[in-house]
């Protein structure tokens, strides 16, 4: 069987669209072929700035025939709906089959689809995708009604094997499909043919075309670090900065440049933010003293002079773009050391947070008195939490943030140390606004922990009170990520605060109950993320109002771990039976047996074995539970499953003796509320 190679040249495609693009292109191609009775073995994409590219394994010669039974109507139904479905399947009356229902005679047809060559499928599939591209952005030029990111130059659509290979004919809006594309835009030699995929990325690369995202970010990478570590010094990494300027070459050239001394005083968050929101450099420090001294540049070709016209132009450049930063940190710290963060601070009631709910000063007041009462709550200094919460904010009225507004909270941390207070308040500035992402670390001080939920409980309480709330897909305010955090704090810090307690201290209207719901939502998201089941997180939520979120992910972890033991899935189904036969007899007899087992009763031995079990597997329990160990807890409840077992297998329940029966259903009650002290077990699967 055939491979396919696809190629979409045009201009440059932005950086940030490359790869959803591959994985729209993949996922569109591949389901449209399939649907239409297409194989193939294996599919990739590969991206450049200029370029898409598609290239599937094993690709069927043709679609198979198939025969599709669709039913129609009822033989008695209206004449218009049963000539509506002979014009819909193609067939005549007396091409359909009858057959009897339960709910009365139907028509069936019989539709015969007969296969088609690949070429006619690809070209249909790939017409489609190029004229409906899903790009966030997409424009039209000239004439032509195609729309792409950019102008759309040529497509290279080519079935290939051992004995050579064909295109797939296609035109679309003028551009048709051939097998010629061009390399690097400055250094390459013209347009060449290809024949293959492998020919393809081998003549690109004498093009100078590196095909593949990951090779470009593998040869950057390793340049640059080979090229630091030679001069003694080191890249800082920078992921999203390597992942964004892979999508900007082709052929990537690393160049070194120097940073001037004038700007070394400058805290390295300010140069490294500079260098990268500006101009894209990767920033080098000196591993000594962790100061950013050089640059790194990528630039997309090769020079006669080794790139030194470059790195001059992009020096001269980013001097300007320093003295820019330097001038807004040196007047920062003229302000603060003639007035302290005073100033800065009254400046946030001109700073609107919302219409409704006022003035970013107006917020931090706010913030304040939340972090007095939370203070109170967690144990920590009162005093000390509304010092570090009336300053967290103060840098929002800095040029400096006001140029990079990404290096709030970072920049307030160095104002606070100039303005004269200790480490444990200046970091609550850069602190409170962690976690911002899924990989951030959480607040660890109790100063920033206290803060960090003020902030966070504030917002959300904030928003709830004006009924602004996340709505499907949308979050303006970004209230999922607070929750998160919130959520994460608690949790990380082990914090053992009623979540109804501290969201009930902010002063404004918002309904609790319904933030509380919206929290334990965003709590179970987190926990299935972190792979605990649905149904056990359910079971334990269930046990509680769900106010101790370090609780409750302790009980989940507890009862994931159980349930993966081979005790684990069979004492959940003896509690199932046990709670089934109570319920029907609470139910049948319209009493609640819940008074207590007396071994005195029992009449066989499992029976006596159980109680004896029961006796001694309960104070471990119970002591467990005490020190909230949950495993140990858990462990004690598998030691029950064998004598439950047994119990079942030897004991009939409902006895002819009254006192007896009686005396065994409130042994069941028993088993049933040892067996949930952790969590409800009814709410388990399986």
């Amino acid at each position: 069987m055939p491979d396919l190679l696809i190629e979409l040249l045009s201009e440059e495609i932005p950086a940030r669209m490359q790869r959803k693009a591959c994985s729209d292109l993949n996922k569109l191609f591949t389901n449209g072929i399939t649907e239409l009775g297409l194989t193939y073995k294996s599919s990739a994409t590969f991206s450049t700035p200029r370029r898409l590219t598609l290239v599937l394994e094993n690709v069927s010669s043709k679609s198979i025939s198939r025969v599709e039974e669709k039913r129609g109507p009822r033989t008695d139904a209206p004449e218009v709906a049963i000539q509506g479905f002979l014009k819909n399947v193609g067939l005549e009356l007396t091409q359909l089959e009858v057959r009897k229902e339960k709910k009365g005679e139907f028509y069936f047809a019989s539709v015969r689809t007969e296969g088609r060559k690949a070429d006619d499928i690809i070209s249909v599939v790939l017409e489609e995708i190029v004229r409906n591209f899903p790009w966030p952005k997409s424009m039209r030029w000239g004439q032509n009604s195609l729309k792409w990111v950019r102008p759309l130059h040529s497509i290279i659509c080519i079935l290939y094997d051992e004995s050579g290979s064909n295109v797939v004919d296609m035109n679309i809006e003028g551009i048709s499909s051939g097998d010629k594309t061009v390399g690097h835009r400055f250094m390459g030699t013209g347009e060449f043919s290809v024949t293959s995929f492998e020919d393809y990325t081998s003549k690109l690369k004498k093009e100078f075309v590196i095909l593949d995202p990951s090779d470009r970010a593998e040869i950057i990478l390793q340049e640059i670090k080979n090229q630091a570590f030679a001069q003694g010094l080191e890249l800082i990494d920078d992921p999203g900065l390597l992942d964004e300027v892979v999508g900007l070459i082709e052929w990537p050239v690393v160049l070194i440049g120097k940073i001037e001394d004038r700007f070394l005083s400058l805290p390295p968050v300010v140069l490294q933010t500079a260098m990268k929101e500006h101009q894209k450099y990767f920033s080098i420090q000196n591993p000594k003293n962790n100061k950013v001294v050089k640059f790194a540049t990528v630039a997309n070709r090769e020079t006669s002079d080794q790139g030194l016209t470059i790195i001059s132009g992009n020096q001269k450049v980013l001097s300007a773009r320093l003295a820019d930063a330097k001038f807004f940190w040196d007047n920062d710290l003229r302000i603060i050391n003639s007035s302290g963060l005073g100033p800065w601070s009254e400046k946030l009631r001109n700073v609107t947070f919302h219409n409704k709910l006022g003035s970013q000063f107006e917020r931090v007041i706010r913030v304040v008195n939340l972090s007095e009462k939370i203070a109170e709550k967690i144990g920590c200094d009162p005093k000390l939490a509304k010092k570090a919460a009336s300053i967290c904010k103060s840098d929002l009225s800095s040029e400096m943030v006001y140029e990079f507004p990404e290096l709030q909270g970072i920049m307030g941390t160095f104002y606070a140390i100039e303005a004269g207070f200790k480490s444990d308040i200046s970091d609550v500035c850069k602190d409170h606004y962690a976690p911002l992402g899924p990989s951030d670390e959480v607040p660890k001080s109790p100063l920033s922990i206290v803060v960090a939920l003020a902030d966070k409980i504030e917002t959300l309480t904030s928003f709830w009170s004006i009924n602004e709330k996340p709505t499907g897909s949308k979050d303006p305010f970004a209230l999922r990520r607070n929750a998160l955090g919130l959520i994460r704090i608690i949790i990380e810090n082990d914090i053992r605060v009623s979540l109804q307690e501290i969201l009930s201290l902010s002063n404004n209207e918002a309904n609790i109950e319904d933030l509380k719901t919206f929290i334990h939502q965003r709590m179970k998201v987190f926990l299935r993320d972190k792979a605990h089941r649905h149904d056990l997180v359910d079971a334990c939520f269930s046990l509680d109002q769900g106010n101790d979120l370090a609780l409750l992910m302790k009980k989940s972890s507890a009862l994931m771990e159980f349930i993966k033991t081979k005790d684990g899935p069979n004492l959940v189904q003896g509690f199932k039976r046990a709670n089934k036969i109570l319920l029907q007899a609470e139910q049948k007899d319209g009493v609640e047996y819940s008074y207590g087992a007396d071994v005195k009763f029992a009449q066989e031995n499992a029976e006596r074995d159980l109680f004896s079990a029961l006796d001694t597997e309960e104070l471990k329990i119970k002591s467990a539970l005490d020190r909230e160990d949950f495993v140990i807890a858990m462990n004690a409840m598998a030691n029950l499953r064998m004598p439950i077992d047994n119990f079942f297998d030897a004991v009939q329940i409902n006895s002819e003796i009254d006192v007896v029966r009686r005396n065994r259903l409130n042994l069941l009650s028993r088993i049933c509320n040892l067996c949930s002290s952790v969590a409800d077990l009814s709410k388990v699967e399986g």
